[in-house]
């Protein structure tokens, strides 16, 4: 998912309307900002008694927000703000998935176990980067071209170029947050949080 966003995202701001170099630039600084408003605020924060459950709504949080106003968005300030609360609880996401990971994981196994999750995890970066790029090309831009001037879709996402994009985020936010969903009803999951207490 974050890689078809990845793929995503420099092309709808580049070509929506008011969209530019300047604009992509001023949203991923507003993005690099937020991260590292982000990181601060994880390092100050305490513990929490649900590690998972901060994981999860983190997650549901930043999925929610960002890709629907990145969709439904139609100005560089919305994108700000979409990327601002996009990136704002990421890395206390990160922190409590790595808390979990090393009170999990003893020590002597932990560069094996983190060779692997990293091999699991960075080998679909490619394909999404691939998918992305295709849907917008291939499937979400054409549609969005064959759209007469008063239909539904062209009214929630506009017409021209970076339409298509848009379309495809908004298909990504709930693709994300029923991944999100899915995984946040697995027992085996919840079970981190009290085995990392014991």
């Amino acid at each position: 998912m974050a890689s078809i966003y990845n793929a995503a995202f420099p092309a709808m701001l580049l070509s929506r309307n008011g969209g530019s170099e300047k604009v992509l630039g001023l949203v991923n600084a507003v993005i690099g900002a937020s991260t590292l408003a982000g990181s601060i605020l994880a390092s100050f924060a305490k513990a929490p008694k649900s590690r998972v459950r901060v994981i999860c709504n983190c997650l549901l949080f930043s999925m929610s927000f960002e890709n629907f106003l990145l969709a439904f968005g139609r100005t560089p300030l919305i994108w700000c703000i979409g990327g601002f609360l996009g990136w704002i609880s990421i890395p206390l996401m990160n922190a409590n998935l790595d808390a979990i990971m090393r009170l999990q994981v003893p020590e002597q196994m932990q560069g094996r176990v983190y060779s692997v999750r990293n091999s699991l995890q960075f080998f679909t970066i490619p394909l999404g980067y691939f998918l992305g790029g295709f849907l917008v090309d291939q499937v979400f831009e054409p549609l969005m071209a064959a759209q007469g001037e008063g239909s539904a879709l062209v009214g929630l996402f506009g017409s021209g170029k970076g339409s298509g994009a848009a379309l495809l985020f908004f298909v990504i936010a709930f693709a994300g947050i029923g991944v999100c969903l899915y995984f946040r009803r697995s027992r085996y999951i919840w079970e981190l949080d009290t085995v990392s207490e014991t």
